[in-house]
């Protein structure tokens, strides 16, 4: 069973795409994957991470938040500019419990698993500890701190003044937009959303992995995340933000690096079984 670029009704009832794999001998588990931050369903090597688990038994459902900037008719691009100047980590809570019912509503008999990259590992740690479906939490290359990424001083009182500030998209070149709401609805939420204290308190299996030469989010990220969730770090040699991987992806095999991270987490999930 094969859905893909289907329609999911997410946060504030807006529109998004998403993406379920079923393989015929299928494990009862599902993974849901999380992109980051200016990332998408279909950035780079995710197919192939998609083909790796289903090929082992995993269904593998993988979406985009609803104001990553993409739209319904174009999920790659950054063309909906007014969505990702609007988006808050509060949303992207709500698209992922919005994805589990879109799930449950193809799927009767399941148990979740959420991986979430860079920025999604944070929204997957928030959303993962509370939502019944989810049984474990697997975190590629994530943040350690949500307040950590915001300016500070006079770069933050800018844009208060402001209301909005733009971030430089490498790939399209694009100035996107970003409301003060961003802010505000972290500082609203921040007990709630401090990853410091959500995993000092952490009762799901969690599986943190970081590649050792990643300069987009450092290593150290990954360290604070596992002592604070008492965990091994998981980390990969040669390995960078998005584990060799680059948009777009040409090659018909995943990455070495990719590759033997996604073994580990299969590994990680299917261990669970034995507790």
């Amino acid at each position: 069973m094969i859905f893909k670029d289907e329609v999911y009704r997410g946060a504030n009832g807006k529109e998004s795409l998403i993406d379920l794999e079923i393989p015929k001998k299928f494990n009862g588990e599902i993974i849901i994957f999380l992109h980051g931050f200016m990332g998408f369903k279909d950035w780079g090597a995710w197919h192939l991470v998609q083909a790796h688990f289903t090929n082992e038994g995993f269904g593998f459902c993988k979406f985009n938040t609803t104001h990553n900037g993409g739209t319904i008719m174009n999920g790659i691009d950054f063309s909906d500019l007014d969505a990702f100047k609007e988006n808050t980590y509060t949303k992207e809570i709500e698209d992922v419990k919005c994805a589990i019912d879109w799930i449950n509503a193809k799927v009767s008999k399941w148990n979740g698993h959420l991986i979430g990259h860079s920025k999604g590992g944070a929204v997957a740690l928030i959303a993962g500890k509370k939502l019944k479906s989810i049984a474990s939490v697997a975190t590629w290359a994530a943040i350690a701190s949500i307040g950590e990424r915001f300016p500070i001083k006079l770069q933050l009182e800018e844009w208060k003044k402001n209301g909005v500030r733009y971030i430089k998209n490498g790939r399209t070149h694009q100035e996107l937009p970003q409301s003060i709401d961003l802010y505000n609805d972290y500082k609203k939420n921040e007990k709630a959303y401090n990853l410091r204290d959500l995993c000092l308190n952490y009762v799901k299996p969690v599986f943190i992995a970081h590649g050792e030469d990643d300069n987009a989010v450092p290593i150290e990220n990954g360290q604070r995340l596992a002592i604070w969730t008492q965990q091994s770090l998981y980390t990969i040699s040669n390995a960078n933000h998005v584990f060799q991987s680059k948009h777009p992806w040409t090659a018909p095999t995943l990455p070495p690096e990719l590759r033997k991270l996604c073994n580990k987490t299969i590994e990680f999930i299917r261990s669970l079984a034995q507790q």
